[in-house]
């Protein structure tokens, strides 16, 4: 795999023929990277995958002309000719006013933060045989697990380099370990199946493979018997593996993308309160370790924690340059690209921050209610704001989670759900979105 100075040369070189082809402007960005994972079933090897890749692509700007390329051929050659191509469609496109390189004066400068997101190590496939079948066994080993769906483990390393006409070059590594199981509980005709994984950029933060196995096991067996809710507006209570479905949208909701096309529900909020007054939203993309960590954004521009929302006020949009540039303001360093195509816009680490309450106080006057641990479906309408998903989880009775239920709809509107969310304070980091457990009263639940 190459280095990261070994791709800094590459895209660098890259941008060089573009201006000799003729471009007026053009970026680079190179990803190349390798990984190996296993996976198992019923305690036998069902599985074991290598892969390699490396492609850069180009894009150049001919005026207000541009586009994109890409190629797996690293030869002098075959960057010549992909140069020429790129230079020859820009030359052949529509214009576009908003397009272009992102502003000379607000490129990184220096050195790239370092943020420890490589361990540099990938594992061989005894190990991880060896880890995918510790988790498996760990699941089934719960009483009243049945069949098996498989454990896995994976690890891969990744290389990221970007460069631009107009000064900028950088590069990063990164590393990424997951170990998952997947099982069964109950017999035929009454079966219920759940899961449990964990990724960390180093192997060492990882949980055990035995951790994540038995509780794949035990969430798969809490699930059986699973009856009705009845019908009727009632508290709708979130675990964070699917609450934070709700940032997913809130991020959604406030790209760059969806203001300058107005399909928005947040279009005009921008100032105002769409959450709580006591709830903050923060997006940190230099948290050492994070899934969603990054040096520098897919256009070359410096990146540092920002506040979406503070005290429950929405503070800013998620701007590229491009929708900056049509909205007459500043990117704020969130593009986010592929290796074709132009950049569009994503968070990084996105965390609301912890409430004041014990999970146990959040529920504890829920007369009935519905604790929700999977939702299904896509029923999310980002330009209305309403929400309706297919859901299973559990029954709150008299304050306690209670017995399990399948097979309902939870559904409101965005923007009555944000302003009625209550946080607990149980919050972990443990994906690239995180929230703690979220209460939201008044929702509309149907049983199917």
């Amino acid at each position: 795999m190459l280095t990261p100075d070994e791709a800094q040369t590459r895209v660098h070189d890259a941008i060089a023929r573009a201006t000799r082809a003729g471009a007026d402007a053009a970026d680079a960005m190179l990803s190349a990277g390798e990984s190996l994972s296993v996976s198992v079933r019923l305690g036998a090897l069902e599985d074991v995958d290598r892969a390699e890749h490396a492609e850069l692509g180009l894009r150049v700007f001919c005026g207000t002309r541009s586009a994109s390329i890409s190629t797996t051929d690293f030869s002098p050659a075959a960057l010549d000719t992909l140069a020429e191509r790129a230079v020859a469609m820009a030359r052949e496109a529509p214009e576009d006013e908003w397009a272009g390189l992102a502003p000379a004066g607000r490129l990184l400068q220096g050195d790239v933060p370092q943020l420890d997101l490589d361990d540099g190590a990938l594992a061989d496939p005894v190990t991880l045989r060896a880890t995918a079948l510790a988790a498996e066994d760990a699941a089934r080993a719960v009483p009243g697990v049945t069949n098996s769906e498989g454990g896995s483990a994976s690890a891969s390393r990744s290389i990221w380099a970007l460069a631009t006409s107009h000064g900028f070059t950088g590069a990063y590594a990164a590393s990424n370990h997951s170990i998952s199981a997947s099982v069964l509980a109950g017999e035929t005709g009454a079966m219920e199946r759940d899961y449990a994984y964990h990724s960390a950029r180093h192997a060492r933060h990882l949980e055990s493979a035995e951790a994540i196995g038995r509780r794949a096991g035990e969430r798969a067996v809490a699930r059986l018997g699973a009856g009705r809710v009845r019908s009727g507006a009632m508290p709708v209570v979130f675990d964070p593996r699917v609450g934070n479905g709700l940032l997913g949208h809130l991020s959604s909701a406030i790209s760059g993308s969806a203001i300058t096309r107005k399909t928005s529900f947040l279009l005009d909020a921008m100032g105002s309160p769409i959450f709580a007054p006591d709830i903050s939203v923060v997006d940190d993309p230099h948290r050492p370790h994070g899934l969603r960590s990054r040096p520098f954004d897919g256009e070359g521009l410096p990146v540092s924690p920002v506040a979406l929302v503070e005290d429950g006020v929405l503070q800013t949009w998620l701007l590229d340059s491009a929708s900056a540039r049509q909205l007459g303001l500043e990117p704020t360093g969130h593009a986010v690209r592929g290796i074709g195509g132009a950049p569009s816009v994503g968070p990084s680490n996105l965390t609301m921050q912890n409430g004041k309450l014990p999970v146990e106080t959040l529920i504890a006057d829920i007369d009935y209610g519905v604790y929700v641990t999977e939702l299904s479906g896509q029923g999310v309408n980002l330009v209305t704001g309403d929400y309706s998903r297919g859901a299973a989880g559990f029954l709150i009775e008299g304050g306690e989670i209670t017995r399990p239920i399948s097979e309902f709809t939870i559904a409101g509107t965005l923007q009555a759900m944000f302003r009625a969310l209550v946080p607990a304070n149980d919050l972990e980091l443990r994906y690239g979105i995180n929230v703690p457990t979220l209460r939201i009263d008044g929702m509309t639940v149907a049983s199917g």
